[in-house]
């Protein structure tokens, strides 16, 4: 009855099937951590983002968003701001001194950087945000096989030890059976929960995206809309 414990058909298997096992370990051991590492870091940008838009929307102009908005926020929208800010600023010094209309031209002609360091701002957030989800994809597709393959492997060492002692009883055949559809069921173990926060978690960058978006478009609108005046 020992043997039939989780324990008990882990320790008797073979080696290959050990090695399944430790690998399948490895992956819910990091799969677990990126799900609860992402938790926490959603939880902290969405209160951020919340605070830092209420502020960024009660400020009258850039200049003063720059100056009060609590510098340590750490969200999407705020490193956007910043980035297109201080790109904003280095247009804005680039004006020749007598020549107004120049200076115009330049400025309208800036417009298109500021759009390119936006949209850069956005790529690192969303990059930052996706960190290691590609490892919960990967765990989602490739530990069912891994733990299949354990299980092929514990069949065939079930059989072959089947054939030297010449007996087909179920009492010979279920213990190594059943220790090697074990890799199987672990490996769907692992799989499930890292597919189901896999997706979860892709949606959730995908409407962060959008919010980033729409937040870029208020951004230029309001420096279009004042035709890259002063700060």
């Amino acid at each position: 009855m020992d043997n039939l414990s989780l324990f008990g058909m882990f320790w008797h298997a073979g080696f290959v099937v050990k090695f399944v096992m430790l690998l399948l370990l490895f992956f819910s051991l990091g799969s677990w951590y990126i799900i609860f590492n992402r938790y926490m870091r959603f939880k902290i940008i969405r209160k951020n983002t919340y605070s830092f838009l209420e502020a960024f929307w009660d400020c009258k102009s850039l200049a003063e968003a720059n100056r009060t908005i609590d510098q340590s926020l750490d969200c999407p929208e705020h490193s956007i701001f910043k980035s297109g800010y201080n790109e904003l600023q280095k247009i804005t010094r680039s004006k020749p001194h007598g020549a107004d209309d120049e200076s115009l031209a330049m400025r309208m002609a800036g417009v298109d950087n500021l759009k390119r360091c936006l949209l850069k701002a956005e790529t690192m957030a969303i990059n930052e945000l996706s960190h290691n989800l590609s490892f919960l994809a990967t765990t989602g597709s490739a530990t069912p096989f891994i733990g299949l393959f354990g299980t092929v492997w514990g069949i065939m060492a079930s059989f072959h030890e089947i054939g030297k002692s010449g007996s087909a009883s179920l009492a010979v055949v279920a213990p190594g059976i059943s220790e090697a559809l074990v890799a199987t069921a672990a490996g769907l173990a692992v799989a499930i929960p890292a597919v189901i926060f896999y997706n979860y978690y892709s949606n959730r960058v995908g409407e962060m995206e959008g919010e980033m978006q729409s937040f870029s478009a208020d951004f230029m609108n309001l420096i279009e809309r004042d035709l890259i005046s002063k700060v």
